[in-house]
């Protein structure tokens, strides 16, 4: 008995669902060391929050790039 399988709908969500997960893994990467971070030296709060959230806006600007491209590539065909 043969079964094929056939996705239905647009095969980018697929894709842009795969592609969420690196930016989801780098976000728990960069708050989990910034927490450990702040734990080891609260005097140094400050700087440690800024760039963790520095880390955290780059990491979302390429999720959101992954979610934009789909649409821009079918615009261009």
């Amino acid at each position: 008995m043969d079964v094929l399988a056939q996705v239905s709908g647009n095969i980018t969500a697929i894709g842009y669902g795969l592609a969420a997960i690196g930016p989801g893994i780098g976000v728990g990467i960069i708050f989990g060391q910034g927490v450990q971070a702040i734990a080891r030296q609260p005097e140094a709060y400050g700087l440690i929050r800024q760039n963790m959230l520095l880390g955290f806006v780059l990491t979302e600007a390429l999720a959101l790039l992954g979610l934009v491209a789909p649409f821009i590539f079918r615009l261009i065909k």
